[in-house]
């Protein structure tokens, strides 16, 4: 298939989507397929084998609309698919929510990655939420990755065929030739009776950094010799509001006292990020909505085996399992969190078995399979497409 995929952001912008789409394009690639990318001018313009990067896109207008048809037409692609989420196309971009019906000559499917609502306008109030559903009723097809998108979409009516397709870890455990477990933790400066605690993604109000530090600062009156390690990113490429969250985490740093406890990775390479993942005793993810797979650190820390301390899902999630998996905590209490810190850090055999079922989970979402998925679900568009 000539396969199209339109996002706001691409390699090197620092986002999740932009690290999504190259890891798809990658396997979709891998599989034979013959991919094109229509991005922001900001991500890098080479591709590699069978990918095309046309990093060509200034502002998400009008302009940006003519731009992807004649992109789709001079590409001859079978398929256009829309990464959709919000603040990966900022605040000046309404007519993305238009694209589906601009590209009506061709099979479109939108991969929602979340159902955030955009900006749009001041008070644009229920109409921000039609616009995104605008986009789900106007395209071809439609991919959720998680249940809970899907069960939210599958109750408003004329949305397009859905099909719910996980996401993969955009961090391979692949870390430098040369690494060394102890070398790492020694440059953070973590003494050997330390306990590292990782936090892996930008600084954003759902992923719980506030609640977080909130239960560091508890289990070290517990006595536990807790050091904190945030890994990647501060704030990304797309959302502002990142920024605004960023600083109250940094006040709080110093309210708790945590200024000693706390290291900061800043914006490092994919083998370093998975150097400092291995280096944890367990990652704490406390998510304010609850743990899902369409969170790219989750994915990411179960790839690399860690001992995982995350939100109990807002719905069940019948492969998760807590003690197995995962071990659960009710979202924004740090007391519950504060307390699994110190049941884990006392408990090294503990750990090793979420390592264990990690890893095992983590073959369910391996890159190949969700490009073969989406491949077969993009074929389905495009067969009923060329139908009568």
């Amino acid at each position: 298939m000539r396969i199209g995929f339109i996002t706001g952001e691409y390699p090197p912008m620092e986002g999740g989507v932009g690290a999504f789409t190259h890891e798809l394009a990658t396997a979709l690639a891998d599989l034979g397929h013959e991919v094109h990318i229509l991005t922001h001018e900001q991500a890098e313009r080479t591709g590699k084998a069978r990918i095309q990067v046309a990093a060509e896109v200034r502002n998400w207008n009008w302009a940006a609309l003519m731009q992807a048809q004649r992109w789709a037409r001079q590409n001859r692609l079978e398929v256009v698919n829309l990464q959709y989420e919000a603040a990966a196309f900022g605040k000046v971009a309404p007519l993305v929510h238009i694209l589906p019906a601009r590209l009506s000559d061709f099979a479109t499917v939108i991969t929602f990655h979340d159902l955030l609502v955009p900006y749009l306008f001041p008070k644009a109030g229920s109409l921000r939420y039609q616009a995104l559903l605008n986009l789900a009723r106007t395209a071809k097809g439609v991919i959720v990755t998680n249940v809970q998108d899907e069960q939210q979409l599958a109750q408003e009516r004329g949305i397009a065929p859905m099909r719910r397709i996980p996401i993969g870890s955009n961090i391979a455990p692949t870390p430098p030739p040369d690494f060394d477990r102890a070398a790492v933790r020694a440059a953070l400066e973590i003494p050997e009776d330390g306990v590292l605690i990782g936090y892996f993604g930008f600084l954003n109000a759902s992923k719980g950094a506030a609640c977080l530090l909130r239960g560091v600062a508890q289990a070290l009156q517990q006595g536990v010799n807790a050091y904190l390690v945030l890994i990647g990113g501060r704030t990304g490429t797309s959302d502002p509001s990142n920024v605004h969250y960023a600083e109250s985490v940094d006040a709080l740093i110093g309210q708790l006292q945590l200024s000693q406890r706390v290291r900061r990775t800043g914006f490092i390479e994919s083998a370093a990020v998975s150097a400092h993942l291995l280096a944890c005793d367990m990652l704490a993810l406390p998510y304010t909505d609850g743990v899902s797979f369409r969170r790219g650190s989750f994915m990411a820390g179960l790839a690399h085996g860690c001992p995982i301390i995350t939100s109990t899902p807002a719905l069940p999630l019948p492969e998760l399992h807590h003690g197995d998996h995962v071990y659960l905590v009710p979202p924004e209490q740090p007391e519950a969190l504060g307390e699994a810190i110190r049941t884990l850090a006392e408990a090294p055999q503990l750990r090793t078995r979420l390592s264990y079922f990690a890893r095992q989970l983590a073959e369910q979402f391996t890159w190949t399979r969700i490009a073969q998925r989406t491949a077969d679900f993009f074929l389905e568009v495009i067969t009923e497409s060329a139908e009568p």
